[in-house]
């Protein structure tokens, strides 16, 4: 086996699961960092729905593995309407998540599984991707993180409390750990759920490792012979636009904003080969004159927004460019508006991907163009708030109009109104009305002619232009690959290979967290399968602290019956 591992190259791969906004980031690193670094072996893992990406990366030797699990899962059908009962879509979740991380072993395995690990091997993993973290440490690889945004969940308001009853000792050992290792300020900026029950029995049932990170697996007890050091973990944004405070980690890097090759952003093959990414010319050589941009979500009712916008458009000299994403609601309902117009009367279908509505002034495209080369010719940019479509708007220096969905859009939405490039976040039920009666059109058309009027304001112009001037000098990849560079020659390895359990599990990992996360106040819609251990905690304990005390009470017998039956064996021999 050791002359193998002689012979093989250092292995960087790149885990990031999610949505395009998740995923794409990431692989832009992993493209970089195989363009410079010809020695090493890189592989992206990722959702099989962005095999889009394998075409390109294969031509840069950045092999691609493929998961099955959807980057999404939905509660809802296409009208609004249950798909299931609330039991059934959390079975259905538990079953997605033991396949996904299955197969995310499968996948390690065949790269670090035949043989030792080498000092560079490295995983990177982003915030959806935290079963790479104990695949990491079960195979002796060093582990990494990479996000596009901040961290989209914090800890619940008991998690330290809890955390400090039920492993004291492991507690004390992450609070007076030095800055530069792994301490509690790591856990409680993003590794908190790794230590909930959800990953501690995946751990210990199935990958045979110990319940809780940086334990012995057999006493429970912290690994004090060996300290790691804080886990790199860079971000993918500006420093001009987020304020780093002093309760980060230590090794927290923050690189500036991550941007795909243009060319990977077309659907359209003529496009791409079109495309020149060095022009500046603003001609429109290949799509139609483009002037705004709306790129929105997940709707329930996509036949009132589209009135929405036709009214919108019918008190404006505005068009709009509306991106649907390809989401099957939003096409039939343009479909359907298409096929009532009359013979051609304000409808103009172009191609495959794109319909003309309302006398050529809103143009829907399913398809995808690169968001820095489409805004410089927009006046402002409508969307979601993802950290994608934010920082495209930026980079470029136009207004911005937010609605924010879940997660981090909603602080990317904030933070847009408090640099001044943007008015106040909308509410989506302002925007979007549930009823598609013609009060509630009205009402959503008056929200957004509000919005647009004061994105357009000269001082929110002024702001915008600003900060693109501010943010012209960074290139938030080539820093992620310096730093992802320094990293490999100087890492040490996490962990031991076969540091494994190899006894009756002797620690009672924390398994009783209050998590206060209600389904209604975190818009569970759409759920991101690789978040699903956060959720059904809250499904879990929700009920109270009568049902927390039963836990705590049941892993208190556990650990007593553990403890006797271990002290009975050593009685006999």
């Amino acid at each position: 086996m050791a002359s193998v591992t002689e012979e093989r190259e250092a292995t960087a791969v790149f885990m990031a699961f999610g949505t395009k906004g998740d995923v794409f980031p990431i692989a832009a690193i992993a493209a970089a960092f195989a363009c410079d670094q010809k020695q090493y072996r890189v592989i992206l893992i990722t959702h099989s729905s962005h095999e889009m990406l394998s075409s390109h990366l294969e031509e840069i030797n950045v092999a691609c593995i493929f998961i099955s699990s959807p980057p999404v899962l939905s509660i809802l059908k296409e009208d609004g309407a249950p798909r299931t009962s609330e039991s059934l879509f959390s079975m259905r979740k538990r079953n997605v998540t033991r396949a996904h991380r299955q197969e995310c072993f499968s996948a390690i395995e065949k790269i670090f599984g035949h043989g030792p690990s080498m000092e560079g091997d490295f995983i990177v993993i982003n915030f959806f991707a935290l079963e790479g973290w104990s695949l990491a440490e079960l195979f002796g690889v060093c582990c990494l993180v990479a996000a596009p945004y901040v961290v989209p969940y914090s800890a619940p308001s008991s998690f330290e409390r809890h955390f400090r009853n039920e492993l004291p000792h492991l507690y004390d050992y992450l609070q007076d750990a030095p800055t530069d290792k792994v301490g509690w300020k790591d856990v409680m900026h993003w590794m908190w759920p790794l230590f909930t029950e959800d990953w501690g029995s995946w751990r210990s049932t199935d990958l045979n490792l110990s319940a809780c990170p940086f334990t012995d697996p057999v006493t429970g007890l912290p690994v004090s012979h060996h300290r790691l050091p804080s886990p790199l973990l860079l971000y993918g944004f500006s420093r001009q636009i987020v304020e780093c405070p002093g309760y980060w980690p230590s090794n927290v890097r923050v690189c500036g904003f991550w941007f795909l090759p243009s060319k990977w952003q077309f659907s359209c093959d003529t496009c791409s080969e079109i495309f020149d990414p060095e022009s500046s010319e603003r001609e429109d050589k290949w799509c139609p004159s483009h002037t705004e941009l709306l790129h929105m979500g997940f709707l329930r009712n996509p036949e009132a927004f589209l009135r929405v916008l036709q009214i919108v458009l019918d008190r404006t000299n505005y068009r709009f460019i509306f991106f649907t994403a390809g989401y099957e609601p939003f096409d039939r309902a343009i479909q359907m508006i298409a096929a009532e117009a009359s013979q051609g009367v304000g409808r103009n279908q172009l191609h495959d991907d794109s319909v003309s509505l309302y006398g050529g002034r809103l143009f829907c495209f399913s398809g995808a163009i690169p968001y820095n080369w489409l805004f410089r010719r927009c006046l402002a940019a409508i969307h979601h708030g993802g950290s994608g479509s934010t920082a495209a708007a930026l980079h470029v220096g136009i207004p911005q109009v937010l609605c924010p969905f879940v997660l981090d859009q909603f602080y990317w939405a904030e933070k847009m109104f408090w640099l001044g490039v943007a008015p106040e976040p909308l509410k989506r039920n302002d925007l979007f009305p549930e009823k598609n009666d013609n009060a509630s059109i009205q009402e959503a058309a008056k929200v957004l002619l509000r919005a647009l009027h004061h994105a357009l304001s000269p001082e929110v112009k002024a702001s915008a232009a600003d900060v693109a001037k501010r943010l012209s000098s960074e290139d938030g990849v080539l820093e992620a690959v310096k730093i992802l560079k320094e990293e490999a020659n100087t890492v040490e390895m996490t962990v031991e290979k076969g540091y494994r359990n190899r006894g009756p599990l002797a620690v009672c990992f924390v398994s009783v967290m209050d998590v206060q996360m209600e389904k209604d106040g975190i818009n569970v819609d759409f759920i991101n399968p690789c978040y699903l251990c956060l959720l059904s905690i809250a499904d879990a304990y929700r009920k109270g602290e009568e049902r927390r005390e039963d836990d705590e009470e049941k892993c208190r017998n556990q650990r007593n019956n553990s403890s006797k039956i271990t002290s009975e064996k050593r009685g006999k021999k």
